[in-house]
């Protein structure tokens, strides 16, 4: 998210819109700045400094004390969005997060498109901006976005990794604070490629123990997964559509094909389901949705077809236009015979939403 506090205090105070703005504590008491407006940046504030440094740097600053409890809650629906595209979301903080979105609820085929699609439902649900990285690896993403804040999305695809490697300062490296980049500077390293070719003991001396991994990333080589904050409770897919479907036919297709994608992630995460879910959205934007449990759990692809085109027969679908479909999978385990808690109810839901 993009100067994350500050940014939620001007949203909700129009009054703080274009000003600059600085969260935290009083200068008197020996304040520390958690965070800064774009416009207070310009000044030179930053967060972690000292409140009474940060007025030092713009008298006009305008100083709002912290609610943690707002921050939380605008977090929780931030936090939403990115599990309503995939649940391989590791939090960093309440506004950061790594998302692997190889496997996607929405289908896209590209990180670029994940991404556009996330930043659009952050601005349309909090009216709030955030800056997404989209690359091969959690290094390269982490860097990329921060790259073109507010409001960035830089793409690092594999064969721009080592262009985009060789503009980058020794202190772009994860880890590297501004006492060890002096370190490095000093010894010669001034860039992050220059981590590749300087004298391993030099390096060892900068860094210590850290060197080797230093020096991977300065190669663009980062093999640390995205590990989930917590187990993974369903998989799913859904579509939104340009136009609405009317006609019966093209719905059921549509239906089996995300049932079917959806069987597909289980088999390759070698998991197995036990509850099949069906979300169906009309032009109303009415939302409902149906589901069915069975025991054993199942990663068949036909059965966890046939059960979603049941699930439709229990639907307006065809009678009414359908904006929106989506299968997900609940109740996993990893093994066909395994029991967990109880499913959703059939035919449970029908809220108005949006």
């Amino acid at each position: 998210m993009d100067a994350f506090y500050a940014s939620v205090e001007q949203r909700d105070d129009p009054a703080l819109r274009g000003r600059p703005v600085a969260v935290g504590g009083r200068p008197e008491s020996r304040g520390v700045v958690a965070a800064a407006s774009y416009e207070a940046r310009t000044f030179g504030v930053r967060s972690a400094i000292p409140m009474a440094r940060a007025v030092r740097l713009c008298p006009e600053l305008v100083i709002v004390r912290p609610d943690f409890e707002k921050y939380a809650r605008v977090s929780r629906q931030v936090f939403a969005i990115f599990r309503e595209a995939t649940p391989l979301v590791e939090p960093l903080s309440l506004d950061e997060a790594y998302l692997d979105v190889t496997e996607n609820a929405w289908r896209l085929p590209l990180g670029v498109e994940v991404a556009r699609r996330i930043k659009e439902r952050i601005r349309e649900e909090t009216q709030l901006t955030a800056s997404a990285g989209v690359a091969p690896n959690k290094f390269l993403a982490k860097i990329a976005s921060g790259w073109k804040k507010p409001d960035g999305l830089t793409v690092i695809a594999p064969e721009r990794m080592e262009g985009f490697l060789q503009k980058l300062p020794v202190d772009a490296l994860w880890g590297v604070g501004p006492k060890t980049a002096a370190k490095l500077r000093a010894a010669g390293v001034l860039r992050l490629v220059d981590v590749r070719t300087v004298d391993e003991e030099v390096l060892k001396r900068c860094v210590g123990s850290w060197a080797e991994g230093l020096r991977r990333l300065s190669l663009g080589q980062d093999d640390r997964r995205v590990e989930p904050d917590r187990e993974r409770k369903s998989i799913g897919c859904e579509e939104t559509y340009a136009k609405d479907l009317t006609n019966p036919a093209e719905i059921l297709r549509e239906v089996e094909a995300l049932a079917r994608h959806s069987a597909g992630i289980l088999e390759r995460q070698r998991l197995y389901a036990r509850t099949v879910v069906l979300k169906l959205r009309y032009d109303t934007f009415e939302t409902i949705t149906r589901s069915e449990s069975r025991t054993p759990a199942t990663r068949q692809a036909d059965e966890i077809a046939q059960r979603a085109a049941a699930l439709l027969e229990k639907t307006e679908a065809g009678k009414r236009p359908v904006r929106l479909l989506g299968v997900s999978l609940h109740n996993l385990s990893a093994a066909a015979a395994a029991v967990r808690e109880a499913p959703p109810e059939d035919d449970q839901l029908a809220l108005p939403v949006e």
